[in-house]
């Protein structure tokens, strides 16, 4: 059953992943605050495996936030020097407790896996380990290197890892926790973020962790350091980390998209703390399409950073226009029919004072199917607004993401095969601007060749990646074996 939260009818997001090794510090507990400050990347479902030097590995994940998942009892039954977790949104195999992560398996080896991204060979890879008879548990490409890895036959977990990176193709983000040690390694083209922070203790030593971004720091008491390297493995141990390049050297992919909408807007990406970078869009949006307007209303929460900077290069005022309800994703009761035409009110609801009579510059970061926006603009007409001017930062969305995000098919996208001045006729609103692709990389400080912009552009940095099969194709094409 979806969240209410689920209104939004933007790409949904991806997963988030964290890792540490602390041998004086309450893992769990780490890891369990380390989620939290991730969740917004993943709502589905959430866990955390721990271990000890020479000790099981413990795991619990299953359905739901962190704060449902976890309360005091479990986190004090996850003992451990070291800890993984993870919250997922599925973009491999169904919503389903067996595609929660992290995946254990105990093959040659015993490890817990958490992932970030999507394998453009899942099945190939899954093709080859089921004519192995290898069992399965789930329908996610993670559990494929999981098994990748638990089968090898390298003594160490890095000789590994080293082998089995050449055979993936697509986006890997990857915390793998053994017995020994946390493995962190990231895909050669580094399209999913990945960084390496550090706990300093009062005696002097230090503790290192990795996390999806850096906000996931902040909020542990971690000091960020770096950005693990497309084609790095990063090993924590009791004697700190070390670093070894596993990946040839390719193309630079990153996806631009993160700094657009993905991560928190206090993280910190490619040197750049992202709410400035989106208030900088807000800017360039006005730049390019200026328009005649009483105030500016952005689309919270998604909107703000933007709305900030296109409100100051215009220097007009900049106000709320909806009050938005910020419990809504804390319940699972469904509107039911009487409800449903209301349901968008549950998220945000508009403000006649402040909107009736005024023409309006409505910002928010992205549209992809635009049901919601259109529901928006309908509500803000429905209060009264003379005029509604849409900009949005980012270019029009028209083609799929095979690299860990879950967008529509290009047939559900509203901009795919439309005029930008036919969608500004399909969602009600007066003007429509996109800002242009050479906009974003201006305010990332960014260029094309060092990240992917596919889902704006067609152009997948990764050869293959069209022929890549679907989020079901594990399950539709290839028998579930239980292990």
């Amino acid at each position: 059953m979806p969240l209410l939260s689920d209104h939004r009818d933007g790409p949904r997001d991806e997963c988030g992943v964290f890792g540490i090794y602390g041998p004086d510090h309450d893992v769990a507990r780490l890891a369990y605050f380390a989620l939290f400050a991730l969740q917004h990347r993943g709502q589905e479902s959430a866990g955390i495996a721990t271990a000890a030097r020479d000790g099981n590995i413990m795991a619990i994940r299953d359905q739901g936030l962190v704060a449902q998942v976890f309360d005091e009892h479990t986190l004090r039954s996850l003992l451990g020097d070291m800890a993984i977790g993870h919250v997922r949104y599925s973009t491999t195999g169904s919503s389903e407790w067996q595609n929660a992560q992290p995946v254990v398996r105990d093959d040659s080896r015993t490890l817990a896996l958490a992932h970030n991204g999507n394998l453009i060979n899942a099945v190939e890879l899954y093709g080859e380990l089921r004519h192995q008879e290898v069992p399965f548990a789930s329908t996610s490409d993670s559990e494929i290197i999981a098994a990748l890895l638990a089968r090898h036959e390298a003594r160490g977990i890095e000789d590994a890892v080293a082998d089995i990176v050449p055979r993936l193709r697509g986006a890997f983000s990857t915390v793998v926790m053994t017995d020994e040690a946390v493995v962190a390694f990231r895909d050669p083209h580094g399209l999913r973020p990945l960084a390496l922070g550090m706990i300093e203790q009062e005696d002097g030593r230090a503790s290192y962790c990795v996390a999806s971004e850096s906000c996931a720091f902040d909020l542990i008491g971690a000091r960020y350091l770096r950005e693990v390297q497309p084609g790095e493995m990063i090993t924590l141990t009791e004697n700190g980390f070390r670093s070894r390049i596993i990946g040839g050297d390719q193309r630079r992919a990153f996806c631009v998209f993160e700094y657009i909408y993905f991560a928190r807007p206090d993280s910190r990406m490619g040197g750049t703390v992202l709410q400035v970078a989106r208030a900088k869009m807000g800017e360039i949006l006005w730049r390019e399409a200026p328009v005649e307007a009483d105030v500016v209303i952005p689309v919270p929460d998604s909107g703000n950073p933007a709305a900030r900077g296109l409100a100051r290069a215009a220097g007009l005022p900049q106000d709320d226009g909806f009050i938005k309800n910020r419990y809504v994703a804390r319940t699972f009761i469904q509107p039911g029919q009487e409800l449903r035409k209301h349901g968008l009110r549950l998220k945000f609801n508009p403000l006649p004072e402040v909107v009736e009579g005024k023409r309006l510059v409505v910002v928010d970061d992205s549209i992809v199917r635009g049901n919601t926006t259109r529901q928006i603009v309908q509500m803000l007409r429905e209060a009264g607004a003379a005029e509604i001017h849409l900009r949005i930062s980012a270019p029009p969305i028209k083609h799929p993401c095979h690299y860990g995000i879950d967008m529509s098919t290009r047939e559900e996208m509203i901009a795919h095969g439309r005029s930008v001045e036919e969608v500004a006729a399909e969602l009600g609103a007066d003007s429509l601007h996109y800002l242009s692709l050479g906009g974003v990389y201006e305010a990332i400080g960014g260029s094309r060749d060092e990240h992917c912009d596919a889902c704006f552009s067609g152009e997948y940095p990764l050869k293959g990646t069209e022929s890549a099969n679907g989020k079901h194709a594990l399950e539709a094409e290839l028998p579930l074996v239980r292990a």
